[in-house]
């Protein structure tokens, strides 16, 4: 791993509007106007470039007028369950009593509209089904749908493949033709436009007033879209840090869903004080161990319950799952790490990608053991887990500069019968092979990745934004940056670096190295998580150079600075 300061661009209209540590950091990620950084609502894309959002609004709107039934079908991740809970929540704010959804368990019914879950909607008399955060790979299950007689409105922000479902419309900024600039929406939030469209439709038609309902303010969920959002780990542009933002408002001011009170209660956290590191750290890791270890059911009446009581309740229980989750993925990662001593590591050379299988791996974690690796190994991974005896399927996560999906399909059209489906997007994907297929898919995968890293990097790069004096190591700079906008993908949380004096050094929690540091006349704490206690600690290293981000420690009442360290370097 590198640190690479990053270059400073300097507008001055953006220097007068924020406190100058601010105003270099926004410089750093090339920001020129305060136009960029409005984080009203107002500010936001209208929906009406969206392709075919008015054809979809008007299917959902009909359907609320002839009281049809309504079913969601959401995927098994934080993504999928605000997305669902989103929809639910709108659905019945808009008067509408009709409905019910499905997130289908995704070790018996796989990803996606498939044709079981299709019967499974017509088993509850769905006449309606609208998919969030997939659907745009489901082409049989929405053919299936079809031959029911079972309209489908897809609502989905995954890549698109070359052929697309036959459904009612299909909502999707990422889909040919679509003029919605912001390409960056996470599911959540292609179904809350979905949602304002309907809403906007219904209020035109008159159907509330003369219903004697209250319009509903749909901004009111912007706390789910926040959490959707920032879960599922998507670009933070203009338009999602306007999201974020407004969600992560109403949480600070307590007008928020008491499924998301409690989560953040769950993990020791305070909603007053909550920003997008709490959101990914904290309730999205909780929601995602549901569908992970068993079915998102649990995450999505979490965000449903307008009960405290139950709301703690559904908190507590996805608290355990996490744990679970926890724990299996330690056991996994151990195995493997020990898969790649024996099999991929040749003489301490690491292959271009990483592709590992093993048939005891648990399917609904290969996603986050396959992130850890690539962020250890810097490459391409995949991690298999069975599906069933013949075929496994993989998730596999990226690096800047290969884009996995487009890897897949390239790999799929020329040899259309290795994969049986996959999708995704560029630093993220999923897929499924035969078993029998495993060592072909890897020697191909490995050849294109070869050829497309040459050029690359092969380490990760750190990027920073330059150093901190000592006087600005303070509590009054942290509540800053971690409060002031929303942090996020491609739109990163400021990093710095710095050469420090050691003053105290010792390993708590095992592989921890806890710190006090010193910078000219500046004492601060500072942790390292999981480092090599074969060097550390080190009485006769009394000086380190340190990327680091400059945090909040709470603790028994004391609030202070801290120092994560992202990288340490000893000076000998």
């Amino acid at each position: 791993m590198q640190i690479s300061r990053r270059q400073s661009s300097i507008n001055p209209s953006v220097t007068e509007s924020f406190p100058p540590i601010l105003s270099r950091i926004l410089g750093n990620r090339n920001i020129q106007s305060e136009e960029e950084l409005v984080l009203q609502t107002k500010a936001l894309l209208h929906y009406k470039s969206m392709l075919n959002i008015n054809k979809a609004a008007n299917i959902i709107a009909d359907a609320i007028k002839l009281n049809k039934k309504v079913v969601i079908v959401g995927d098994f991740d934080a993504d999928g369950a605000t997305s669902t809970s989103l929809c639910l929540l709108a659905l019945r704010a808009m008067g509408h009593k009709h409905y019910d959804y499905i997130v289908p368990n995704r070790f018996d019914y796989g990803y996606g509209l498939t044709p079981p879950v299709v019967d499974m909607a017509k088993d509850i008399n769905a006449d309606l089904i609208i998919t969030v955060d997939n659907g745009i790979s489901s082409i049989q299950g929405v053919s299936h749908a079809k031959s029911l007689g079972v309209d489908v409105v897809i609502t989905d922000h995954h890549l698109p493949g070359d052929e697309l479902p036959i459904a009612d419309a299909i909502v999707n900024p990422n889909q040919k033709g679509c003029q919605f600039e912001s390409k960056n929406l996470a599911g959540v939030g292609v179904a809350f436009y979905t949602m304002l469209a309907t809403k906007n439709i219904l209020e035109h038609d008159d159907y509330f007033s003369s219903r004697g309902l209250n319009t509903p303010n749909l901004a009111e969920y912007l706390d789910i879209v926040a959490v959707g959002t920032v879960a599922d780990v998507v670009p933070l542009d203009k338009n999602n840090r306007i999201l974020v933002h407004q969600g992560i408002m109403r949480i600070r001011a307590g007008r928020t869903r008491p499924g998301i009170l409690a989560l953040l209660q769950a993990a020791g956290r305070n909603h007053k004080r909550c920003c997008s590191t709490d959101i990914g750290f904290s309730i999205g890791p909780r929601l995602n161990a549901a569908g992970r270890l068993e079915d998102m059911s649990c995450g999505i009446e979490c965000l449903l319950t307008d009960n405290e009581n139950k709301a703690i309740n559904f908190a507590a229980q996805l608290d355990g799952l996490n744990q679970s989750r926890r724990e299996i993925e330690a056991s996994m990662r151990e195995d493997a790490e020990k898969a790649m001593q024996e099999t991929e590591l040749d003489q301490g050379v690491i292959p271009a990608c990483i592709v590992l299988y093993k048939d005891d791996f648990h399917q609904g974690v290969i996603g986050i053991v396959a992130g850890r690796l690539k962020e250890k190994y810097y490459r391409p991974t995949i991690v298999f887990a069975n599906d069933n005896e013949e075929i496994v399927k993989g998730s596999a996560r990226s690096i800047p500069g290969v884009h996995m999906r487009d890897l897949l399909a390239l790999i799929d059209a020329k040899h259309p019968d290795l994969i049986i489906k996959f999708g995704g997007h560029a630093m993220a994907a999923g897929l499924s092979i035969y078993k029998r297929d495993l060592v072909k898919f890897k020697d191909l995968l490995n050849d294109l990745v070869t050829k497309l890293t040459q050029a690359l990097p092969k380490q990760a790069t750190i990027y920073s934004d330059g150093e901190l004096n000592g006087n600005e190591l303070t509590l009054d700079t942290a509540s800053i940056l971690k409060y002031t906008l929303p942090w996020g993908q491609g739109f990163e949380e400021p990093i710095f670096d710095g050469v420090f004096e050691i003053i105290n050094q010792r390993i708590v929690g095992g592989s921890h190295l806890k710190l006090t540091l010193k910078k000219e006349e500046q004492v601060i704490d500072a942790i390292a998580f999981n480092v090599d206690i074969n060097i550390w600690p080190n009485q006769s290293i009394q000086k380190v150079n340190i990327a680091y981000k400059l945090d909040i420690n709470e603790f028994r009442g004391q609030t202070n600075p801290q120092l994560l360290i992202s990288l340490i370097e000893p000076i000998q």
